[in-house]
């Protein structure tokens, strides 16, 4: 049998405790997490050497990351295809007029807003990674359809259904980084994923311009939705092929590297996950102040964000450059934008704070938009413009260290699955509202668009400082809860430090770390700033 809580320090390897945890495993962990299937009790700890646990995440890493980059990028190009379109005349081939071409960008968001909820539950009760596949397969069927429309009707359902089939994607990925990695490295695997997005940039930009000028029956819009879109239903089996649903179904994985793969993420407090739907933890969400917080800078970050991501080539225009310089200087932006994020996130884990960083990436885009505003747009002022457009760069860093934050600061299966609901509602909403903002008749100076940025990143900057004060107490909370048990008050938190076999003597026992717990009712747990 399993050692009992009083025992949880065993120091048996655990080679030689496989034999004993699986007689009460199936007991157990249909009550919690599926952890438990391998564990048996949260409150049994294993040992496991630096050695192990290296070993373990270097092998993750190996088997995941090349998968979810991939997804993620085809995701970006999709979702871009229909930036790059705009170069290449989509607004005169169908008649776009007015605020259509706007429309086009925001009814993605739209339709992931709606289909979120149902999305977000779908995910908790169906294996993820076969749940990815078809929703992969099935935007890459729609994307490639779009060739097939000719006016603004035919493009905007096109669009809707794009939405929700990817409406599953960032959530599912978010849910994937919580249940492998620890939280120390969960910002710059999720950075990494992210950065996607200015690769997608570089390489989409290029790839448009060879496929725009392919001479043929077709106009140069329709290649380009056709190409990308059958090369995503083309790579869509290798999710089926390559990602696990979760670490128990993971076959790259033995028996014992995958209690190590559990234990690795005691510290946490956070789980893996469970296919148990609990409505108390809903009830939780509504009520905890974070919610409400983390909506309200993820739909600021989101503003900006879906305005410059659909019309950055055409503020780019806007500076007097043809077709192919256009295409050509977007490209550095997309680096930049790279660079920032694994920069930005790199930061945020050396000093393991959140806030600090988030607040001083909002300074630089409000410069950015603030020299846009005032610079006009003849040919002397084509490099400043350009230069003030690749300083807005920076706000492409704050939304992967906004996930973060927020999935780092929840636990409970089914409140972490409703947190990512909420916080990529409140993005769907900003996306929705941001491209908005722009008009084609507000060229060169988009005025409207760049001023509501510059508001949102301001009090984006004000919320950050108000959100790490609430989670400052937060943690005084906890502290006198753990007194209150006869418990160290002031720990450190483990997760956030490199792996160490001497953490397990030295931190707190994180007896409850596979109980599927809530951060409000797991007095262990610790919030991050």
């Amino acid at each position: 049998m399993p050692p009992s809580e009083d025992s949880a320090m065993d120091d048996k390897p655990v080679e030689s405790r496989l034999e004993e945890t699986s007689s009460s495993a199936f007991a157990n962990f249909h009550r919690g997490d599926a952890a438990l299937e391998y564990l048996g009790t949260s409150a049994v700890r294993y040992e496991i050497t630096e050695e192990q646990e290296r070993k373990v995440l270097r092998k993750i890493d190996r088997w995941l990351l090349p998968i979810i980059l991939l997804v993620y990028f085809l995701q970006q190009l999709d979702k871009s295809s229909l930036s790059y379109t705009s170069v290449f005349g989509i607004v005169d081939e169908t008649g776009l007029v007015g605020s259509q071409y706007s429309w086009l960008s925001s009814i993605v968001y739209i339709a992931q807003l709606v289909w979120q909820p149902v999305s977000s539950y779908m995910l908790l009760r169906l294996p993820v990674a076969k749940y990815l596949f078809v929703n992969v397969f099935l935007w890459g069927a729609v994307v490639a359809c779009m060739a097939a429309a000719h006016n603004f009707k035919g493009l905007i359902a096109a669009r809707f259904f794009l939405g929700i089939a990817e409406a599953c994607v960032a959530p599912a990925f978010m849910t994937i980084t919580q249940m492998w990695w620890r939280r120390r490295e969960q910002t710059l695997r999720l950075s990494y994923w992210m950065a996607a997005n200015g690769v997608t940039g570089m390489i989409g930009s290029l790839l448009s311009w060879g496929l725009g000028h392919i001479a043929g029956r077709l106009h140069p819009y329709q290649v380009i939705f056709l190409f990308i879109g059958t090369l995503t239903v083309a790579c869509s089996p290798l999710i089926l092929i390559l990602l696990p649903d979760s670490p128990a179904k993971a076959k790259f994985l033995s028996r014992e590297e995958k209690i190590v793969a559990f234990e690795r993420l005691r510290a946490n407090n956070q789980g893996t996950e469970t296919k148990v739907w609990k409505w108390d933890q809903v009830l939780e969400l509504v009520l905890d102040p974070k919610t409400y917080l983390w909506f309200a800078l993820l739909f600021l970050c989101a503003v900006p964000s879906g305005g410059i991501g659909a019309f950055g080539p055409l503020i780019i225009s806007g500076f007097g450059f043809n077709q192919l310089n256009t295409i050509l200087f977007n490209i550095p932006f997309n680096f930049f934008q790279v660079v920032i994020i694994l920069t930005s996130a790199a930061i945020s884990t050396k000093i393991k704070l959140k806030w600090p960083v988030i607040f001083a990436l909002c300074l630089p885009a409000i410069g950015g938009a603030a020299a846009l505003l005032k610079l006009g747009r003849g040919a002397e002022y084509r490099g400043p413009s350009l230069a003030a457009y690749y300083i807005l760069s920076f706000f492409a860093a704050l939304q992967p260290l906004l996930y973060t934050w927020a999935s780092q600061n929840t636990a409970g299966h089914t409140k972490k699955i409703c947190t990512t609901a909420t916080i990529f509602v409140a993005q769907c909403a900003g996306n929705v509202v941001g491209p908005l903002l722009y008009k084609t008749e507000d060229k060169p100076f988009y005025h409207p668009g760049l001023v509501g940025d510059m508001i949102c990143w301001i009090c984006l900057a004000v919320l950050t400082v108000v959100t790490a004060a609430y989670l400052a107490f937060r943690n005084k909370q906890q502290a006198a809860a753990r007194r209150r048990l006869g418990k160290t008050a002031e720990v450190v938190d483990t997760s956030l430090e490199v792996y160490s076999a001497s953490q397990l003597k030295d931190g707190v026992m994180n007896d409850k770390s596979f109980d599927d717990l809530t951060d409000c009712q797991n007095e262990d747990f610790i919030y991050v700033l």
